[in-house]
């Protein structure tokens, strides 16, 4: 993993992970409570990209089941009617591209992004697999949408998103969300939280982590 100086998170997600979905508050809760004082990198997964089946009925019966699960542990709210569609084809890919372009302009925008994608998808019920959605998602952040349009085309973006799908593989990382905290050295990783935790248990976890790193490097 890339060395970052100081005590930090490294998130590994996926805009269409519904646990991730149903890990977002908690990942915003993070933030409001450390602050600059514990950034948060977001490395995107790769839960299924390159995907070209379609969704057949036993596909839908199985993501459902995730989706009740997630609405019960995290109370996330979920459009159902994504279930009524037919040919849905769930490839990863093209919305972790889309969030790749925006960590670009830094990292709180690629948080800012995620977000905005998973609720467009779980929520609002809409395609995140379709490239003009997504730009003009990303014209809702402040994003020229027909420059970030052109963009998600971009033959080094393709390889930059790749790249994140490769460092996740590199690290062992096999699902999400996971959630790592470093301290700056090089092989100072801890494991957080692989799959699902709800607030109080993560944070009071981060307080007593963040307390003894800073007391080892005083």
């Amino acid at each position: 993993m890339d060395r970052t100086e100081g005590p930090h998170l490294v998130y590994f997600a996926d805009p269409m992970c519904s646990w991730c979905w149903g890990f977002s508050p908690v990942i915003e809760a993070i933030g409001e409570r450390f602050g600059e004082q514990l950034p948060i990198r977001l490395v995107l997964g790769g839960l299924r990209p390159g995907n070209v089946e379609p969704m057949d009925e036993q596909a839908r019966i199985e993501t459902r089941g995730h989706w009740r699960h997630v609405h019960e542990a995290s109370g996330q709210p979920f459009d159902w009617s994504f279930f009524d569609r037919e040919g849905f084809v769930y490839d990863t890919e093209p919305a972790s591209r889309a969030v790749v372009l925006m960590r670009r302009r830094g990292p709180a925008e690629a948080l800012a992004g995620l977000r905005r994608l998973q609720r467009a998808f779980y929520a609002e019920g809409r395609d995140v697999t379709d490239l003009d959605q997504l730009a003009e998602l990303a014209g809702e952040l402040d994003f020229e949408p027909r420059e970030f349009r052109a963009g998600l085309d971009d033959v080094t973006l393709v390889h930059e998103t790749r790249a994140d799908f490769e460092l996740a593989a590199r690290s062992g990382v096999r699902g999400f969300p996971t959630l790592i905290a470093g301290s700056g050295g090089a092989r100072d990783y801890m494991l957080l939280t692989h799959g699902f935790q709800p607030a109080q248990r993560v944070l009071p976890a981060l307080e007593q982590w963040l307390s003894s790193t800073v007391g080892r490097t005083a």
